[in-house]
């Protein structure tokens, strides 16, 4: 397989923990790169559903070896919730097979109620933060006052350096109207977490390039999605990292030269949690997909926002990721639909456009140009070769990539790992 990123090319939840999942039987080590346990990745295996947070899905697959990268914010005690909650599931999770990056930064109590206050004072211009404090985690990582993980298992320096950054923080807080915070707890509760993740911590930049020395083929999963990428993404409605696949080399300190492939996963149509705009909304899509029970959040809950493809912004995904393969999911929850539209250009302020424009204003303002495709009106979950899908349905999904200007690989038709076709 290689050194293989595996990003998003929508705004996130397009099933990368599925094809994750697929992609690990080929990989020895799978490492996340970035952001939080502000997202999830579910992942079927016969009949049991597994809901990831912050452990790779390659967790659920033996013999291999999954990484924390020094690119993510880590809540230690949410984590240390997810392992436990693996283990009553008979998934093990010790140092041989999970390893936590010691330079990773630590999400604290104050990062989430800061979250929180800021998205309570943004009112109707709200991004739709999922409130578990990554912003402010990231934001204390670039003012170079964040807390690591090596902090946090220095039994020796942590009580004290939490004690600054909490008086600081709830004097933060009493301004914004919010109670403080007691320090005993915090240290309490994450002097626990420490000392149950302590010996999972490592130096893993120098584990993974003895990996790439041995010629280990590594998977580097992404969380979120392209347009939710701090720098790429329609901001101010992004997340807080680098979701796209530039972050992957430097949530791990594996360099550019080392990568082989960058793997774009999306839906066959479209999909968005939160705020901002979203071209190809469209109240039909949502009604039939969220009747059959499907589109809501991993992490929240929530209702998915969806609409139909769009190939502008799956084209701009492929043009910053450096996309080489796609892998196109969910094709099932359009099997009963008699036509199917896709998104090949914008209209905006009188202009045809086929770009994503930067202004998250002018984006909100495009309306989409639609090209329409005669659907399958049948049904494709139990279908397990390429060959077998309806030939409207391959049509689609080639025409797809074609648009999208990147060579599909990879095709799913439900969520369990045999409702997967490789091209």
């Amino acid at each position: 397989m290689a050194n293989t990123i595996l990003v998003g090319a929508q705004w996130g939840d397009e099933g990368k923990g599925k094809i994750i999942d697929v992609l690990t039987e080929q990989a020895e080590i799978v490492v996340r790169t970035q952001g939080g346990n502000n997202a999830g990745h579910t992942v079927y295996i016969g009949p049991a559903k597994y809901v990831l947070h912050l452990i790779p899905s390659g967790i659920l697959r033996p013999d291999k070896v999954c990484i924390v990268g020094n690119g993510v914010v880590l809540d230690p005690v949410g984590l240390v919730g997810e392992i436990d909650g693996l283990d009553k599931l008979g998934v093990p999770v010790t140092p041989a097979n999970f390893l936590i990056s010691e330079t990773a930064h630590v999400v604290f109590p104050w990062h989430r109620e800061l979250d929180g206050q800021r998205e309570v004072r943004k009112g109707n211009n709200k991004i739709g933060t999922t409130k578990r404090g990554i912003g402010p985690t990231y934001g204390d990582k670039a003012a170079r006052v964040g807390l690591r993980v090596i902090d946090l298992v220095n039994a020796a320096r942590f009580p004290q350096r939490l004690r600054e950054r909490l008086e600081e923080n709830n004097e933060v807080l009493k301004a914004l109207g919010a109670q403080p915070l007691d320090y005993d707890k915090i240290l309490a509760d994450y002097t626990r977490a420490a000392d149950r993740l302590r010996p999972f911590v490592a130096n893993t930049v120098t584990y993974l390039h003895a990996a790439t020395r041995r010629h280990a083929n590594i998977l580097f999963e992404g969380a979120q999605g392209t347009f939710l990428d701090i720098d790429h993404g329609t901001y101010p409605f992004v997340t807080s990292s680098n979701t796209t696949s530039g972050g992957a080399c430097t949530g791990s300190g594996v360099p550019p030269n080392r990568m082989d492939r960058v793997v774009g996963v999306m839906k066959a149509y479209t999909t968005r949690v939160g705020e901002g705009p979203l071209p190809t909304e469209d109240d039909s899509v949502s009604d039939l997909l969220h009747g059959m029970g499907r589109e809501f959040g991993a992490t929240t809950g929530r209702a998915r926002r969806c609409g139909w493809f769009d190939a502008v912004a799956t084209r701009h995904a492929a043009m910053v990721n450096g996309i080489d393969e796609l892998a196109v999911t969910n094709v099932d929850g359009l099997d009963s639909l008699a036509q199917i539209r896709v998104c090949t250009a914008y209209e905006v302020d009188g202009k045809r456009i086929d770009y994503v424009p930067s202004d998250c204003e002018v984006l909100a303002r495009c309306r989409p140009v639609y090209q329409e495709f005669p659907g399958w009106q049948t049904s494709t979950e139990t279908i397990t070769q390429w060959e077998d899908l309806p030939v409207n349905c391959r049509h689609y999904l080639l025409t797809l990539a074609q648009l999208t200007e990147a060579r599909l690989t990879i095709t799913s038709v439900g969520p369990a790992r045999e409702q997967t076709m490789f091209l």
